[in-house]
């Protein structure tokens, strides 16, 4: 299972009852984050999350609401004595902007491993995520993030048995290691059934609409996706700015077919995006207005 947590829905500036961009997710003991804008620290606290679990940070671009909470996250990660590496993740010149803002936090006893993304398509896999990173369409260069918890075929213990392999080996290969013994090599296709539907989440902000969105989102699990405004009239805005309104980003949902949507990086002036929600949803009807601290775990379809 993966839990998911919207951390800040803010865009621009932080505001007395929204933080600004961020959300966290936990698989198997291991925390990702992606954006880090200033007010994620306590957004963590409040939701009674941990930060020590962090291993991978990504960032979608590097305008100040979605990377400002940077180093004092850092800081608070070395002072709770973390040793293991973090890696970041990020558009081309992420070592150079992360180095800058570590002026203030020179000194961690954790290394940072750096992976700079410079195709309109990447994947990484790392501590049991597979992330694929692919550029959207912002005023700097952008990307939006897949997080996909990948499930193997089931275990066939008769298929084992009938192969030979010793069962000091089953429980390896039903981790997807292959084993060498003597001349005899066992691979975990012996013994796993067809792969199994995984988990997947979709994460976008501070685009216009681009077909590469609604193509990565399909059928996932949950989409967020940035909604800059409610209001129709200021669809010009969102144009010249490069970003969505809530009936382009519902529009973007329509073709997706995720299972849910939440709406998030709002502006500063969007007071009450719960006004807006009745259209949203006569386009696509599991649209949801994000909240600071909204949050789901998502199961493997046999487990809900």
């Amino acid at each position: 299972m993966l839990d998911v947590c919207l951390l800040g829905c803010s865009g621009m500036m932080p505001l007395p009852k929204r933080w600004l961009t961020a959300l966290m997710t936990r698989y198997n003991g291991s925390s990702l984050l992606i954006d880090c804008g200033e007010g994620t620290q306590i957004a963590v606290k409040q939701h009674g999350w941990s930060f020590h679990p962090i291993d991978t940070i990504c960032f979608t671009h590097y305008h100040a609401d979605h990377i400002s909470g940077l180093p004092g996250l850092l800081l608070t990660m070395g002072n709770a004595e973390r040793t293991e590496p973090v890696t970041m993740i990020g558009p081309k010149g992420l070592e150079k902007v992360a180095g800058a803002l570590r002026t203030i936090a020179p000194e961690l006893p954790f290394p940072i491993e750096y992976v700079e993304l410079t195709e309109k398509n990447c994947t990484i896999r790392n501590k049991g995520y597979l992330i694929e990173a692919f550029k959207v369409n912002h005023n700097i260069t952008c990307y939006g993030y897949n997080i996909i918890i990948e499930r193997g075929g089931k275990f066939q213990p008769e298929r084992a048995i009938e192969s030979g392999i010793p069962q000091k080996y089953w429980s390896r290969l039903q981790k997807g290691e292959m084993i060498e013994e003597g001349d005899m090599v066992f691979t975990p296709d012996m013994v796993l059934g067809e792969k199994r539907k995984g988990i997947k989440v979709t994460y976008c902000t501070d685009t216009r609409p681009v077909a590469i969105l609604a193509e990565k989102a399909k059928n996932a699990d949950l989409l967020i996706c940035e909604g800059m405004y409610g209001e129709q009239e200021k669809l010009k805005k969102a144009k010249e700015y490069k970003h969505m309104t809530f009936q382009e980003a519902a529009r973007v949902a329509k073709e997706a077919q995720p299972k849910e949507m939440w709406l998030t990086h709002y502006s500063p002036s969007l007071v009450r995006p719960d006004d807006y929600m009745e259209d949203v949803r006569k386009i696509f009807g599991q649209a949801y207005p994000g909240k600071d601290g909204k949050s789901m775990t998502l199961r493997f379809e046999d487990e809900e």
